[in-house]
């Protein structure tokens, strides 16, 4: 049964009564018109009255602590006198009035320790100290005193939607970073700020309502050059991005577990793919079992899962994931489980789908693993990182000339005039990996693809070979394949370490594994 009339007294207090006669309601307030929530006063005494102590969150010093300090020092001395701003980010809309589950921005996660979903709106600020460096300053939300409006009215911050935040206390016991409230932010920037006064620089696209403030303070330190501040910017997201380039002890870790719980992901995708093959969208059967262990095991998955089956294996981010998946074919699985720290896996194996490979197949996927291997030999202190990958072309090029499918030698093929090999590989062998599956990304390429390589670096190994089912440049009995084979490599003092190792990755050694878990 409807009703023509608004009972005003059980409106949320975020919601708006009907708006006076003749008067359009404003759209964005539209939004509360299904609210049910009562505002009065006696209800606004009630609900924030009569609660006892709240449980004790538990809150103690983060392993990553005494590395996050570390590696703040590390920041502050490339940016004496400066005020650097760092923020988490802000949640991001994902329909109407619902959002995305909040990851803050890998740089801040990386300088304070927080991982997850931990903390949207937050800033970390650098503050000069003269010729004693930075202090850093955390600006939190902090958690609302259950007299206030947000306490249970307030959806996206409100303790009765989404949970108790921490306390500034918290904040600090977990991070050893002195937290203080995100509105004392504007001023605490403004400080010192005028014309002639202590340079600001900001992490660009990481939380667009803190630049702009940013920006309004340059401006009435009268810095109005866009190219110059843009500049300025960049080079601290740069810093930062070089800094993850070497991983320390801590971030190690988390990268092993990040590839153990990996690898325990890929074996139940074998065990499904029985299950796969009887659905119309077997390749969701994959991905969801596969996403369904990274959420249980981990945080999320570091990037979305690619279970591409058949054809879709020659398409290289087929994240779609709508097809079947058939005995005989192949599948190209490439997930990670990212950690709750924010450190990812970046996987892939190219499985047959009844467990045995056949014999064309077998022949891309061994070319494909020879590249590897090729790749694997050069991964080692003093070698260039560019070189990880001129290794696996080497194979790879030579492989398509003995199979025919080159309009010329190998060796024209190399040459950076040829290059036809890279029709069917047209991706990069190698990219570091961390908190971002494609880690490092705003670094100076002399300090990533003409790097020298250096103990702690942790990066990809992942050559492949991509046959459309169009490719009328190649026999019918290649068409419709596409092979990857990928692996995490740690750089170590003398040489190398597979992190992904104890996966298999020799066809026979898979198809032994494939059958192990199937008995």
């Amino acid at each position: 049964m409807s009703s023509d009339t608004t009972d005003t007294s059980t409106l949320g207090a975020d919601s708006t009564p009907d708006a006076p006669e003749g008067t359009a309601q404003a759209l964005e307030d539209r939004n509360e018109n299904r609210s049910q929530r009562p505002s009065s006063a006696a209800f606004r005494d009630f609900i924030t009255s009569g609660w006892g102590p709240r449980v004790d969150l538990g809150v103690v010093p983060g392993a990553a602590a005494p590395y996050t300090a570390a590696r703040r020092d590390a920041v502050s001395a490339a940016f004496p006198g400066e005020r650097l701003v760092v923020p988490a980010g802000t949640l991001k809309q994902r329909s109407n009035d619902t959002d995305y589950r909040f990851r803050p921005h890998s740089a801040f996660a990386h300088l304070t320790g927080f991982g997850s979903d931990q903390e949207p709106d937050a800033v970390l600020v650098f503050h000069p100290l003269g010729d004693e460096g930075h202090e850093a300053v955390l600006y939190v939300r902090p958690l609302a005193p259950r007299d206030t409006e947000e306490f249970y009215a307030d959806s996206r911050y409100g303790e009765f939607w989404v949970g108790a935040r921490p306390s500034l206390d918290d904040v600090t016991t977990s991070t050893g970073i002195r937290a203080a409230h995100i509105d004392e932010l504007p001023d605490a920037l403004a400080k010192d700020t005028g014309e002639g006064g202590v340079r600001l620089r900001v992490v660009p696209g990481a939380d667009e309502s803190t630049s702009i403030l940013v920006e309004s303070l340059r401006h009435l330190a009268g810095e109005v050059d866009d190219a110059e501040t843009a500049e300025v910017d960049a080079q601290l997201a740069e810093m930062l991005s070089e800094l993850r380039l070497i991983k320390d002890e801590h971030e190690i870790g988390q990268m092993r577990e990040a590839v153990d719980q990996t690898i325990a992901g890929f074996e139940k995708v074998v065990r499904a793919l029985p299950r796969a093959t009887e659905h119309a969208r077997g390749e969701r059967v994959v991905e969801t079992t596969f996403d369904g262990h990274a959420r249980l095991e981990g945080n999320t998955v570091g990037y979305e899962t690619i279970a591409a089956a058949g054809e879709h294996a020659t398409t290289l981010h087929w994240i779609r994931n709508d097809g079947q998946v058939r005995a005989g074919e192949l599948i190209l699985v490439d997930a990670g489980v990212e950690v709750e720290s924010l450190y990812t896996a970046d996987v892939t194996r190219t499985l047959p789908v009844d467990g045995t490979y056949t014999d064309v197949q077998r022949r891309v996927y061994t070319a494909v693993l020879d590249a590897a291997d090729a790749a694997f030999a050069v991964a080692k202190p003093g070698t260039k990182f560019a070189d990880i990958h001129a290794a696996a072309m080497v194979v790879i090029a030579e492989r398509l000339g003995e199979w025919g499918l080159l309009p010329g030698t190998a060796e024209e093929s190399l040459d950076p005039e040829g290059q036809f090999h890279r029709r069917w590989m047209v991706h990069g062998t190698s990219h570091h990996l961390g908190m971002d599956v494609h880690d490092c990304a705003q670094a100076r390429r002399e300090m990533y693809l003409d790097a020298v390589l250096e103990p702690g670096m942790v990066f990809t190994i992942e050559p492949g070979l991509y046959f459309k089912s169009d490719d009328l440049s190649v026999p019918e009995e290649y068409r419709g394949i596409g092979v990857r084979i990928e692996d995490d490599v740690l750089i170590t003092a003398d040489g190398h370490e597979n992190l992904s190792a104890a996966l298999p990755r020799r066809p026979e050694e898979v198809e032994a594994w494939m059958a192990s878990l199937r008995d």
